[in-house]
């Protein structure tokens, strides 16, 4: 039973204590679910955090948050952004449909968490950033045809004064600074839903601190006073002005980096007080995380090896945050592992809904959240699959080059087109090549990396190690080959999964 549960959610103790336990479900009303948003930032690292103890960045809503909820300290998502959405819509791995890489579609036929809880009476409505499939009207993969009611979103990432589409029309201008702007278009639909009085999902996806950083006056003001070393080093990112690479001192990035982290910080706060003024604060869970780990043009201080793009901590390991007061009434941390594919499993369980009938890679966390669960049951997985080679096999496209084609313009440029196009391949053979990338088991606190470009697996024990740095592969040889095999096992299933196999059953 979840512990300290107040009297008037006495429905929701039950459903939720029959969804741990496995057993039959009992008949609830959409009024007695509990509300959930779904918040990510875009490229915010594991450290960049106040309560991760970061030196620099301000954030003392996430703090907050930290301190009275769920703090998921091991909490995961894939090395890169579209890879990682594509998990949290359909709690599958994205190689299974084909999401391998930034700027890889979803495939119609995939069933989202949108989808499900509309079928337990929730109001879906998705914000910002969508990068699974263009957002316009006609696209069978933007929100709408995902299961959203309502949307206002982006095809990639936006800065100040963002693009937006709503409803798939043509992009507007929306002023303002870009998380406080689709916060407030969320909440319009938040209020509006709860008028209503029907429960919602609200999926608000910000592009900050995606690069090209920028900030307002105020926010950069709070970064002022970074340590003049940091001007000796430069990055490689993009111009706001030119929209093309450019060359800058570290100090001046970061300075817009941090500022866009505490906008982005505010604006949650923001939507978190608004839910008080409406009484809707306690019986609405807020899920918060990043999509990868540290770019490159941000890295500073993590305590992790490697950074976004890659399977080392650095790149995957990212903040993790469930504040739900109705169910979470104190403060605490876990270290179990868990990851951005357990949203929906864990959200079909809080709203009484099955998932759907194939292969779903994520757990159910709710025994997590009522502290009964001491053991992650099942591995994560990560697999860098190797989409080079998929290019120069000359596959069938999965849907015709106009419905891929993005319309919501971006700072960066792709050659010297200021939006952004999606792909998505037939897969109807499986060929020795489609093994290929980087990938990567983590069970426990064993994570055994395996390689494409040398034949030497790594083998980290994180319960000691986290930095992995030491390679202990050779002296747990037993370990090595029990992993090898799940992971093998695994990859067929994905395999199979990637042929379409999934949708004909």
């Amino acid at each position: 039973m979840l512990i300290e549960m107040i009297l008037n959610r006495l429905i929701l103790i039950l459903r939720t204590a029959v969804a741990v336990a496995g057993l039959s479900t009992i008949a609830v009303t959409a009024a007695d679910r509990p509300n959930i948003i779904l918040c990510m930032g875009d490229d915010h690292g594991w450290e960049e955090t106040g309560y991760n103890n970061h030196p620099h960045v301000i954030t003392p809503v996430l703090d907050e948050m930290a301190a009275n909820g769920l703090r998921l300290d091991h909490f995961y998502a894939h090395p890169s952004c579209s890879p990682t959405r594509g998990s949290v819509l359909t709690g599958r791995h994205p190689n299974r449909y084909g999401t391998f890489v930034p700027g890889c579609s979803l495939r119609p036929e995939e069933r989202t968490i949108a989808h499900l809880l509309k079928t337990a009476g929730y109001r879906c409505g998705h914000f910002g950033k969508w990068h699974v499939g263009p957002v316009k009207a006609s696209s069978p993969t933007n929100p709408k045809a995902m299961g959203f009611d309502t949307y206002v979103s982006h095809d990639n990432f936006f800065e100040l004064d963002p693009h937006l589409s709503r409803q798939g029309g043509p992009p507007e201008v929306f002023k303002g600074e870009s998380s406080a702007v689709i916060v407030k278009e969320a909440l319009h639909f938040i209020e509006e839903t709860a008028a209503d009085g029907q429960p919602f999902l609200a999926v608000i996806w910000f592009g900050s601190p995606h690069e090209p950083y920028s900030g307002l006056p105020d926010d950069l003001a709070l970064y002022d006073d970074l340590p003049e070393e940091l001007t000796k080093r430069t990055v490689r990112l993009t111009s706001n002005k030119t929209g093309r690479p450019v060359t800058r001192q570290l100090r001046a990035v970061l300075r817009e980096r941090y500022a866009e982290i505490t906008a982005m910080d505010r604006a949650i706060g923001t939507l978190r007080t608004r839910l008080h003024e409406k009484d809707l604060h306690d019986n609405t869970m807020i899920w918060y995380c990043g999509d990868n780990g540290t770019p490159k043009s941000g890295a500073l201080a993590s305590p992790f090896r490697g950074m976004k793009g890659q399977t080392y901590e650095g790149g995957i390991r990212v903040p993790g945050i469930i504040e739900w007061p109705t169910c979470i009434t104190k403060g605490c941390i876990s270290n179990i592992n868990s990851m951005t594919s357990d949203m929906l499993p864990t959200l079909c369980a809080i709203a009484d809904v099955e998932p759907p009938n194939r292969p779903i890679d994520g757990e159910n966390l709710l025994p997590l959240i009522d502290g009964t669960m001491k053991m992650r049951p099942s591995p994560l997985f990560f697999w860098m699959y190797g989409f080079k080679s998929e290019v120069k096999a000359d596959l069938e496209p999965y849907l015709p080059a106009e419905l891929q084609t993005g319309t919501t313009p971006l700072v960066k440029l792709s050659g010297d087109i200021a939006t952004r196009n999606f792909r998505n391949y037939r897969h109807p053979n499986i060929e020795p090549w489609n093994r290929n990338g980087d990938r990567v088991i983590l069970q426990g606190q064993y994570k055994l990396h395996v390689h494409d470009e040398h034949p030497i697996q790594e083998l980290f024990d994180l319960g000691t190690d986290p930095a992995e740095q030491y390679n202990l592969a050779s002296e747990k040889p037993e370990v090595v080959a029990r992993l090898t095999r799940q992971l093998e096992n695994w990859q067929d299933s994905v395999l199979n999964s990637l042929t379409g196999d999934d949708y004909t059953k």
